[in-house]
């Protein structure tokens, strides 16, 4: 066994069934020809999509983080902000409008020369973080099948400036036989000295494991340059039903209770790959730790409409990011089929009433 397992991480594998019960209200989709790059002499993404959000109920403003493709050669890829009215997106407007977008985040390190992809981003005590994952220098080397993908800790700064903070890397030992790493997002439980990543390693093994680890809080503070994080105490959340073959965080999680948050996660099928979604409740017990407590049974978002069907990559949609609208509705954004940015809308009632049904204690 390489990691140790979460209580109920077969638990949670077993109850899931290989259906759908879609409950996310589409709301409109951005492709890349209504996106126009204010600092960069082209003047529209060739694609965007893997789009995380946050919302300033202040203001009626989502800020949205999408990953952008500028060419297709060696597919780099690089992350833009836009700025997007929010009654813009729930009127259905979103579809038909044209946005201004900076890059923000851009190949810049031996951690991430090959592309920026897939951010998530969220508030953590008064701060904004994202975490991506990047394509290292050993990406495109086919002698080294070590680390092509490390996810990148970033603070977001006012002005839209991004600091790149540090590399997750797994412990001594696990490192070497870790192919890739991704699929990464933060989890604050309020602990002082550290915090939990979630993450997706993919190691040597051909398996890829969705896991839980600590680190240090105090790395997520700004240092003279990127450092490496290594994580600890690795253990598998949640293992892939007998349908899927593999599974990866989705969305940062959104608090719904005491120690309860809800993320969503994304399985891949056997059949043709296609990539879906569910939703599993998390809870954090001082003398128990993290595990799952609920799953959904089903799937809740799957490739319907012809742009989640068609596109880059057929048959994808890739949450990255939920936000809380209200008391009763999550935003969700996504990428569909790997070209274009998905926005969806959640009852919660309607989602936690499928969660109940999926209860693992």
């Amino acid at each position: 066994m390489v990691f140790e397992k979460c209580p109920n991480a077969e638990h949670g594998a077993e109850v899931r069934e290989f259906r759908t019960i879609d409950i996310v209200k589409r709301l409109g989709v951005i492709s890349p020809n209504h996106i126009h790059l204010k600092n960069y002499p082209i003047p529209n993404p060739v694609s965007a999509f893997n789009a995380s959000c946050l919302v300033d109920s202040s203001t009626g403003t989502v800020y949205v983080y999408a990953r952008i493709i500028i060419g297709y050669y060696m597919y780099v890829s690089a992350i833009a902000l836009l700025e997007i009215p929010i009654d813009d997106i729930l009127s259905g407007a979103v579809s038909f409008c044209h946005y201004p977008a900076a890059i923000v985040l851009y190949p810049s390190v031996r951690y991430d020369i090959w592309g920026t992809e897939d951010p998530r981003v969220q508030e953590i005590d008064g701060r904004v973080y994202m975490l991506y994952a990047g394509r290292t220098i050993s990406y495109f080397n086919p002698a080294v099948r070590r680390e092509r993908t490390l996810p990148i800790v970033v603070l977001c700064q006012e002005s839209r400036r991004c600091l790149k903070i540090g590399a997750i890397v797994m412990r001594r030992g696990l490192r070497e036989l870790t192919i890739s790493d991704k699929d990464a997002v933060l989890l604050d439980v309020g602990d002082p000295e550290w915090i939990y990543v979630l993450h997706r390693p993919h190691l040597m093994n051909e398996r890829h494991y969705l896991t839980a680890s600590i680190i240090p809080k105090k790395m997520l503070e700004p240092g003279e340059c990127v450092r490496e994080i290594e994580v600890q105490n690795t253990k598998v959340v949640l293992e892939p039903a007998k349908f899927e073959l593999k599974l990866g965080w989705a969305t940062p999680p959104v608090q719904t209770g005491p120690n309860e948050y809800l993320v969503l996660i994304h399985g891949v099928d056997k059949d043709i790959e296609c990539y879906r979604a569910f939703a599993a409740l998390l809870r954090y017990d001082k003398d128990v730790g993290l595990r799952a407590v609920a799953v959904t049974p089903c799937y809740i978002l799957e490739p319907r409409m012809m742009y989640e069907v068609y596109g880059d990559r057929p048959f994808v949609v890739f949450p990255c990011g939920m936000c809380r609208i209200g008391k009763s509705e999550l935003l969700v954004v996504y990428g569909a089929a790997d070209y274009v940015i998905g926005f969806g809308l959640i009852n919660l009632d309607d989602l936690m009433a499928l969660l109940d049904k999926g209860r693992l204690e």
